[in-house]
């Protein structure tokens, strides 16, 4: 195996005797701690008694398999590493390791009466306060040891305030690992990551800090957007989709056409439609049909995502679409984390992949104007309607589909 010097140094730590009962590792993204802590942790297990119980867990499951299970059975072998996510259990070096998400507070009840001689967690600041702290009761066989990875969050997360700023109180060992500390990575891949990221996400996962999100979500974009304004669409279009936020309470209807270049290499917002006043579900039927049928006759249009939380609406559009003939499938909107779409947007303006053309003024204004809530203690988008969120979420909801597929376009991330 070929180690960085900082994983060295962890390792070295582990040879000596000199973990704590508590390790994080944490730190920038593609730091490499998260390939080191699954080595460390099966290195670990593979000394500990055999008729102990174990535990690995992340978010979910499903987060737990693509981030640790498969690339430790890749580094230990599948004769040394089996599991099942569907019976929640492995064996790694013969010994039993149980399988759990820890998705929201009542994931804590999974784990009551556990006695536990070691844990894995892998991003420990998605994890639920009680969850960690029902964690930190089972593991108390004697020599019990937790192995944790996370990149940073606001200073005022639980995991910060509770048990990084008092590390010194506790029997706990808190590494940093950073990109640039990385020295089996192409120095050209390091370039791009750092491209990917601005303002507090930038501070969070390329330089490892602990940042509280403050002040313009799209600065960039705020302080110049002529870097991102077209005076018209590009040629290359091959394909676009319609994303649509409902009213209400001062709010807007907004519908954004989002266009995607050829292998989806460019995002462009392409136009838009947007009407504040209080109107009846028949003239927005009316203003929807015609909407689309603007943008299917310049475009290929295949979808259209919509705002989940108004069926009636939806359904009062899709009756008036099929009425006028015209072909398209009109789906719930995904409506996930909205600061995962607040990261995905902010990459793609990063990495010079992200285009609105001039004729969208309201989406214009609301990327401009954009702030994060400061007296919210999660990372929360301003929304007391005094900005306009409807836009964003209507641009957001057409692209939800393709985030991944378009963040993993160039690159193939291993932290």
């Amino acid at each position: 195996m070929i180690y960085t010097e900082k994983q060295r140094d962890l390792m070295r730590l582990w040879q000596r005797n000199e973990l704590k009962r508590i390790n994080l590792l944490e730190g920038s993204v593609s730091g490499g701690k998260t390939w080191i802590s699954l080595v460390l942790w099966g290195f670990w297990v593979a000394t500990m008694p055999k008729d102990k119980l174990y535990l690995m867990c992340a978010k979910s499951i499903t987060t737990l398999k693509r981030n640790c299970l498969m690339p430790l059975e890749e580094l230990v072998g599948s004769k040394n590493f089996t599991y099942s996510t569907s019976a929640k259990e492995g064996k790694l070096f013969g010994r039993t390791i149980l399988l759990e998400g820890a998705n929201d507070a009542r994931s804590e009840s999974k784990i009551r009466g556990l006695s536990l001689q070691g844990a894995y967690c892998d991003e420990l600041t998605q994890f639920p306060e009680d969850f960690f702290a029902m964690l930190l009761s089972r593991l108390r066989i004697s020599g019990a040891k937790l192995i944790a990875t996370t990149n940073p969050d606001k200073p005022s997360h639980w995991l910060k305030t509770k048990y990084i700023d008092r590390a010194g109180e506790l029997d706990f060992l808190d590494m940093k690992f950073l990109i640039d500390d990385n020295t089996t990575l192409d120095p050209e891949y390091i370039k791009n990551i750092k491209c990917e990221y601005t303002g507090v996400f930038y501070d969070r996962f390329i330089k490892g800090e602990w940042k509280a999100a403050e002040g313009a979500i799209y600065k960039d974009f705020a302080d110049a957007p002529q870097k991102y304004l077209l005076d018209a669409p590009p040629d290359d279009i091959a394909f676009c989709t319609l994303g649509m936020d409902f009213g209400g309470n001062g709010s807007a209807h907004a519908i954004v056409c989002t266009g995607y270049s050829r292998g989806l290499k460019k995002v462009v917002a392409v136009d838009e439609y947007y009407r504040k006043e209080v109107i009846s579900p028949l003239q927005l039927e009316r203003d929807t049909v015609d909407f689309v049928r603007r943008c299917k006759s310049k475009y290929k249009i295949a979808d259209m995502y919509c705002d989940s939380a108004e069926q009636v609406l939806i359904k009062g559009i899709k009756g008036a679409l099929a009425r006028e003939k015209i072909p398209i499938n009109v789906h719930n909107a995904r409506k996930g984390a909205i600061i995962d779409r607040i990261r995905f947007t902010t990459s793609i303006m990063a990495m010079g992949r992200f285009f609105v053309v001039k004729n969208c003024k309201h989406l214009t204004e609301a990327f401009s104007s954009a702030v994060w809530d400061g007296k919210k203690l999660d990372d929360t988008r301003l929304d007391d309607g005094s900005i306009n969120i409807d836009s964003l979420d209507a641009f957001e909801y057409s692209i939800e589909p393709y985030m991944k597929d378009i963040l993993n376009l160039n690159f193939n991330r291993r932290d």
